[in-house]
């Protein structure tokens, strides 16, 4: 149960990121530089999939053979993304906050936005 939980979380992360990058992203990089290509969202990105795909490496192992489970290294695995992770989240709140929004956005605008 614990490792299945662990892998929907490698699951529902990947998925989240990628429709952001593919269709929330795009749209607000055209005025927003902090989501354009090689800043700080989309690099945040880069380094927790990397993390994830770390995470997602020792889960396939630790499902194959369950006896080698190790608390020490998932929280090793976990801990070498958690800031980046905390950190991105924390930044996406303020930059998609109201008032940061209205800086590049009318309230038309807001409506078409595909969020």
């Amino acid at each position: 149960m614990y490792l299945r939980s662990a892998s929907q979380l490698v699951k529902h992360l990947t998925m989240h990121h990628t429709i952001e990058e593919q269709y929330i992203f795009p749209v607000l990089a055209t005025r927003m530089p902090a989501f354009r290509q090689g800043e700080a969202h989309i690099s945040a990105h880069e380094q927790i999939h990397h993390g994830l795909d770390k995470l997602s490496a020792l889960l396939a192992k630790w499902t194959v053979s369950p006896s080698t489970y190790n608390p020490s290294e998932m929280r090793a695995c976990l801990d070498d993304w958690r800031e980046v992770l905390f950190m991105h989240l924390d930044q996406e709140v303020d930059d998609l906050l109201g008032e940061n929004m209205k800086k590049y956005w009318k309230l038309e605008e807001m409506d078409s936005m595909p969020l």
